[in-house]
């Protein structure tokens, strides 16, 4: 019998916690903070259900969909720190609740407990070395995203593209949500992950992304960071993007002004005018399409490869979590 989604998430935020307990109640408040929030563990769900679709042991799935989650926390509070955000899971970000440097200090901590659990992994047999090398596939490439977000806010750059857009994201966020739980699976059970596990993935991954930006332009219970977010952080978001591309020059140099400005110098009654804009524009409904084309688009080349998986039932699973990274309902 293939656990149901609620009693995996369960486990997986058992260990997590378990992983970074501490005798220092501050350090372990500090460590636990983001695991204690919640959040649907997507990243966990699809690593362990791929696992089990693919005839590794659950154990394995576990603590590898442990470690990916433990990438995530950390990834989180540094990324919150570098974007100067202020919410993250419908609670004010870490570095606004503690001084930045202990903070910080606590993503480093939980980047190391992923290592470590990834290392004690390897040691009991648990993983192949192809697991390692995967998570550091992983930090690399979210690296690289992520120095090209903040490379464009830091230099005030808006001469971009979609094309732009869609690069960016595919390093920063589309390979360890989409590509990367598939592809552990795969390795887990001592296979090699098709390439249809990264053309497909990485098209999830980004209709994942494209609709993380409309949330946060549109707010709601599936958002749990500040509405509006993006503009005051001045995100190159696809809708952004598409939206500068075609407005009218007048909107385009108010709405460029306003993104030049640092976050605590922004006007809240233009940055309200600029999200009426953009929700009101064509861009929006065009974004929307996009991550419905990619999702179609992901989902085809993940099946084909998907055929001769063992583990049927653990299969159905992992199918419904991966439409569910774009119509944000599991």
């Amino acid at each position: 019998m293939v656990p149901a989604p609620e009693a995996i998430r369960q486990a997986l935020q058992e260990r997590l916690l378990a992983r970074l307990d501490h005798p220092d109640p501050l350090y372990r408040d500090l460590l636990q903070d983001y695991p204690r929030r919640g959040g649907k563990m997507l990243r966990g769900l699809l690593t362990v259900y791929s696992a089990l679709a693919h005839g590794a042991p659950l154990e394995a799935g576990l603590e590898a969909a442990t470690a990916l989650e433990l990438f995530q926390n950390w990834v989180l509070v540094h990324d919150d720190i570098e974007d100067g955000s202020e919410e993250r899971r419908g609670r004010p970000a870490l570095h606004r609740l503690h001084p930045m440097p202990l903070a910080l200090n606590a993503g480093d901590a939980m980047h190391a407990e992923m290592w470590g659990l990834l290392a004690e992994g390897l040691a009991r047999g648990l993983f192949p070395p192809e697991v390692l090398l995967e998570f550091h596939e992983v930090v690399r490439r979210t690296a690289y995203g992520q120095h090209l977000d903040l490379l464009w806010t830091l230099g005030g750059t808006f001469d971009l593209r979609p094309e732009d857009y869609f690069r960016m994201v595919a390093h920063k966020a589309a390979y360890y949500t989409a590509v990367a739980p598939l592809r552990l699976g795969a390795l887990l059970a001592g296979k090699t992950p098709p390439a249809a596990y990264e053309e497909g993935g990485l098209r999830l991954g980004t209709a994942f992304q494209i609709v993380d930006d409309v949330l946060n332009l549109e707010g709601g219970e599936a958002y749990g960071k500040e509405r509006a977010g993006d503009l005051y952080e001045g995100k190159r978001t696809l809708i952004l993007l598409r939206f500068l591309e075609e407005a009218p020059p007048e909107e385009r140099a108010r709405a460029l002004a306003l993104l030049a400005l640092p976050r605590e110098a922004k006007p809240e009654a233009e940055v309200g005018w600029l999200l009426e804009r953009l929700l009101a524009s064509r861009a929006l409904a065009w974004a929307k399409a996009e991550a419905k084309r990619l999702q179609a688009e992901g989902l085809a080349l993940l099946e084909a490869a998907f055929q001769d998986l063992p583990g049927k039932e653990a299969l159905d699973h992992l199918r419904g979590l991966l439409a569910a990274l774009v119509e944000r309902r599991a």
